[in-house]
């Protein structure tokens, strides 16, 4: 049911008029009233009309895209490919060839400023939403976003998650392309023990994120087949998930927490040969804290990171990682966003993630 002015009106106990003078900003309104008539638009999600009333419940050239970090090249490409698919030139005829504004939302990593923007992008009749990266597990946040989401999709707007699963609730969703993090963290984990490690220490990110539980659990998935999710020597007894939480460290998808989960995980466990990291950012922390022990870069501890960034190939020894597609998925997100690609099958795509084999892993020595 589409809210009227009038209906915020009654929420907020002024006229009508009051309500228009708030919102459109022209006339002064005592700051006790504008706060109620405020309160009163985001409790019923009130959506401005556009600025001909014929064009109500039309969408706008309007895209939002939103990213947790756009600073951060995981993030970074998605939104530009997306954005190519989006803005990108058309038949040269303005709106007639179909183009869009992309707007990118920068969300800090914050679920309030996600429903934030997300508001926004409904006041603003935002023709589609593209969210990007893991999501945050939290059952409150889940039920706002899916309820969010459902009434921009009842406006017309197309929602595509890109590199993130869908939401328990998900029937607003046009497509959502989720990476295979679990299938990624086992093959890297894989690779690890079949070079000889046994004890491998793991720097993972935020434990609400989807994509940190994602990519640890196929880590611990392999760490299981190959017996080693036991006590240290090999005796089970029932320590192993104990011994398991020992050898992680969680923190920010950052260099500096990188450096410094590093350096508690060899406080802990002086003896681990290997280390994974939550990204490739996190990974190039890492690695700096292993050499300012006086450790180097196979010999003495390897290093693995996720994502295969640009930088990675650069790094010194190149970085032993598992490449994600992301300007191939940030594109289809785009196309799906514009409607020019139709949904996958069920509406959500499982994109496959491949283990990219470098000189920052080697066998441990003795």
């Amino acid at each position: 049911m589409t809210v009227t002015l009038a209906d915020v009106a009654a929420r907020a106990r002024v006229s009508p008029a009051t309500v228009s003078r708030v919102l459109n900003g022209n006339y002064p309104v005592a700051a006790s009233t504008r706060e109620r008539v405020l309160r009163a638009v985001d409790d019923l999600d009130y959506v401005l009309n556009g600025p001909a009333s014929s064009l109500a419940a039309a969408t706008s050239d309007l895209v939002g895209i939103l990213v947790n970090d756009i600073a951060d090249p995981f993030f970074g490409i998605m939104a530009g490919a997306a954005q190519t698919q989006i803005g990108g030139p058309g038949d040269g005829s303005g709106r007639a060839g179909g183009e869009k504004l992309a707007v990118i939302c920068n969300t800090g990593g914050s679920p309030e400023r996600e429903l934030t923007y997300l508001t926004l992008l409904q006041r603003q009749r935002a023709a589609a939403v593209v969210l990007t990266g893991g999501a945050v597990e939290n059952p409150a946040h889940q039920a706002a976003m899916s309820a969010k989401l459902a009434k921009l999709a009842d406006a017309g707007t197309r929602i595509v998650f890109c590199g993130r699963p869908p939401l328990p609730e998900g029937d607003a969703l046009v497509a959502a392309l989720a990476f295979d993090n679990r299938g990624g963290g086992r093959r890297l984990a894989e690779h690890l023990i079949s070079l000889g490690h046994r004890r491998i220490g793991y720097v993972a990110g935020p434990p609400e994120r989807t994509t940190t539980r994602h990519r640890l659990e196929g880590h611990r998935e392999a760490l299981r087949a190959a017996g080693l999710d036991s006590a240290p020597g090999g005796a089970a007894g029932g320590r192993g998930s104990d011994d398991q939480d020992r050898l992680t460290v969680h923190g920010p998808y950052d260099r500096r927490s990188g450096y410094e989960a590093t350096l508690e995980l060899l406080r802990r466990a002086p003896d681990v040969t290997a280390i994974v990291a939550a990204n490739d950012t996190v990974a190039l922390g890492a690695c700096a804290a292993v050499r300012d022990q006086g450790m180097r870069i196979p010999q003495d501890i390897s290093v693995a990171g996720f994502d295969d960034l640009p930088f990675s190939v650069d790094a010194v020894p190149a970085l032993t990682t598992v490449r994600l597609p992301l300007f191939e998925a940030g594109a289809r997100a785009g196309r799906l966003a514009m409607g020019k690609e139709n949904p996958p099958p069920g509406g959500i795509a499982t994109i496959a993630a491949e283990l990219m084999i470098r000189g920052s892993t080697a066998a441990p020595r003795g």
